[in-house]
C-alpha cells in the first residue's frame, strides 16, 4: 500500500487510515480485531479514533472512550501502528468534560493513553473548535504534551481556514510547534475546504486526512434512490448518518460519477477512491467499516494506483 509522510514530521502513513467510529455498534470488540488485523495484513499502518468514539448509539455527553479501549486492545503487540485520537467533544454533563480548556484536554489525554495502552498518541486532534477557551490555553496544553512524550504531534479537526489560521498565528507568535494535520470533511460529492482550507494547508505545510470520503456509504454504489437501504448497512441502522440519500442534486451528481467511473472501467467505490487520493494535498483518507469485506475492497482500490 502507498505510504506518504506527514508534513513537519519524520513519520510515513498509509494512504488508507482505518477508522473506528462504528466501534461498539455495530462493531463489537471481537468484531474491531477482524477489521484491524485484516486492515494490517492488507498494509494499513495508520488507524483514526477519538475519546467520544462508540459506535452509532452514541449520544453527545455520554461517556464515550468503546473506540479508543477496542483499538488498543486490538493494537496489542504492534506498537508500530501510528494512531491518532481526538479531544473536545462533550464526554460528561460539566464544564471539565468538554472543551479544549487545559484541565480537560490533559485529563482526556490521559485516559486515551490508558485506553489504547500506548505510552503516546501519535497525532492528538483538537476535534472542534471551542469558543470558551483562549486558543493561547489550547496551543500551551497541546504544547505542553508534546513536550512531557505524551503526545507526538497534533492537530486540528473541523477547524474551517479562518480558525486554522488563527491557530498558526498563536503558535507561530509563541514559537511554538504547530499542528501537523487538520481532518475536515471532504468528498467528490462535498468540495468545500478546496476553496481556502486546503489552499492553506498545502501553502502552510499541513496534511490533510478527509473523512466523510464515502459520505457514509453513499459513494460505494450500495444505496439504490428510493429503494430500502441494504439489511446491516448505515442507511438502515442509521439513516440519520446519511441524510442526502434521496436528494435529488445529490443524486444527479452521482450518475455523473457512475458514468465517469464505467468509462473509467472502475467501480464507483474504485472511482471515489482513487480521484480523493490523487487531490493535491491530501495525506490519507479515513474511511470506516463494519466488515473486513469492507476494508480488503477499499485496501484493493488504492493498490491501483500504486
Amino acid at each position: 500500500m502507498i505510504t506518504r509522510r506527514v508534513p513537519g514530521t519524520q513519520i510515513d502513513v498509509s494512504i488508507l487510515c482505518l477508522g473506528t467510529m462504528t466501534f461498539g455498534t455495530p462493531v463489537d470488540a471481537k468484531g474491531a480485531q477482524t477489521l484491524v488485523h485484516a486492515a494490517r495484513d492488507v498494509g494499513v499502518t495508520f488507524f483514526d479514533t477519538a475519546n467520544m468514539y462508540e459506535g452509532y448509539t452514541r449520544t453527545m455527553g455520554s461517556a464515550g472512550g468503546v473506540g479508543e479501549q477496542f483499538l488498543g486492545e486490538a493494537l496489542v503487540g504492534w506498537p508500530e501502528a501510528i494512531v491518532a485520537t481526538k479531544v473536545g467533544n462533550a464526554v460528561g454533563p460539566t464544564a471539565a468534560d468538554t472543551g479544549l480548556h487545559r484541565e480537560h484536554v490533559r485529563r482526556e489525554c490521559e485516559r486515551s493513553l490508558g485506553r489504547l495502552q500506548r505510552e503516546s498518541i501519535d497525532f492528538f486532534y483538537a476535534h472542534r473548535p471551542d469558543p470558551d477557551t483562549p486558543l493561547v490555553e489550547t496551543v500551551e496544553i497541546f504544547v505542553g504534551l508534546i513536550d512531557e512524550g505524551l503526545v507526538r504531534h497534533w492537530g486540528l479537526s473541523n477547524f474551517d481556514a479562518e480558525q486554522t489560521q488563527a491557530v498558526l498565528d498563536v503558535c507561530d507568535s509563541a514559537g511554538a510547534p504547530r499542528p501537523v494535520l487538520q481532518q475536515p470533511a471532504f468528498s467528490l460529492l462535498d468540495h468545500r475546504i478546496e476553496r481556502d482550507l486546503l489552499p492553506l494547508c498545502r501553502a502552510e505545510n499541513i496534511g490533510v486526512v478527509p473523512y466523510r470520503v464515502l459520505e457514509g456509504g453513499l459513494l460505494t454504489g450500495k444505496y439504490v434512490p428510493h429503494h430500502p437501504p441494504p439489511v446491516g448497512s448505515r442507511g438502515s441502522e442509521m439513516s440519520s448518518w446519511i441524510p442526502r440519500l434521496d436528494d435529488a442534486e445529490t443524486q444527479a451528481m452521482l450518475l455523473t460519477l457512475k458514468a465517469d467511473a464505467t468509462s473509467l472501467g472502475r467501480t464507483l467505490l474504485e472511482h471515489t477512491l482513487c480521484e480523493t487520493a490523487q487531490v493535491d494535498g491530501l495525506t490519507s483518507l479515513v474511511l470506516g467499516a463494519t466488515k473486513a469485506e469492507q476494508v480488503l475492497a477499499a485496501a484493493a482500490a488504492l493498490d491501483t494506483l500504486s
